[in-house]
Formats: structure tokens, sequence, C-alpha cells
């Protein structure tokens, strides 16, 4: 597998701390329309298909939607309420998989929220969620 230099494509690495230390590396990169996210798939992230695990693109999907609510709500606390994750197409190890996300609807309590998981132009997850503000 060659390894994919995501600094040299103007990525930096995301908080590695907690749980993503142990899936990691993540990179992250502010686009246009927002922060977006992404990874190599290794070996640690096999299934016993030999493809990428469905939990490792899930967890994904989850810190990229939540991190794009997190900068449209001024960094404010939030949580992940509810995300529905559809799987199009396997991830094979060593695919770089980014992802973008964008906010649907936005409600003095609540933000309903889009993402998409790329690999290459093809999408291979969507992931549709809402999440909470906890300072309201």
């Amino acid at each position: 597998m060659d390894a994919f230099d995501f600094a040299a494509h103007g990525w930096k690495l995301h908080d590695q701390e907690g749980f993503l230390g142990l899936i990691g590396p993540v990179w992250e990169r502010e686009e246009d329309l927002g922060p977006a996210l992404a990874f190599q798939a290794g070996e640690k992230h096999r299934n016993k298909r030999g493809v990428v695990q469905g939990g490792m693109l899930m967890t994904v999907a989850d810190r990229l939607i939540g991190n794009f609510a997190r900068s449209r709500n001024l960094q404010r606390p939030q949580a992940t309420i509810q995300l529905d994750v559809h799987f199009l197409a396997a991830v094979k190890i060593g695919d770089v998989v980014m992802g973008r996300a964008e906010m649907m609807r936005d409600t003095r309590a609540l933000m309903f929220l889009r993402g998409e998981l790329c690999v290459a132009e093809r999408v291979v997850v969507i992931a549709n969620g809402v999440w909470k503000k906890l300072d309201t």
C-alpha cells in the first residue's frame, strides 16, 4: 500500500486524542464549504471480508458531520442524537476516504446535517443525522 501524502495536499492531523488515536490517523482540511476529514484505510481497519469495517466508516462520518455542525454552532457543546448511515460501496485497504458535510436545517435546539464519504469521485457512505445543541 502506497501512503498518501496528506500534508502535501493541504491536510493537517485531526485531534488524535481518545478513540481517534486508536483508529487514526484522521486528517482535516478547511474547504470552501466547511471542514473536511480524510483517512487512508489500513490493515487495522480490515473486516473479515478484507474490506474496511463499517464501524470505522460510521465513526468517521459521525466525527465529520459533528465537526461541521460545531463549526456552524460557534464551537459550542453538542451531541449526536441520531445518525442514519447508508453503505453504498465497499472501501478497500489502501483507499483514501475523504468526507464533506452540509447543514440541511438549523433550529434553536437541533441541527440536521448530511455527510458523504468518498473514494476518489465514488460516494461510498451517505449519513444523515441530528445534533443537539447542549447549551440551549
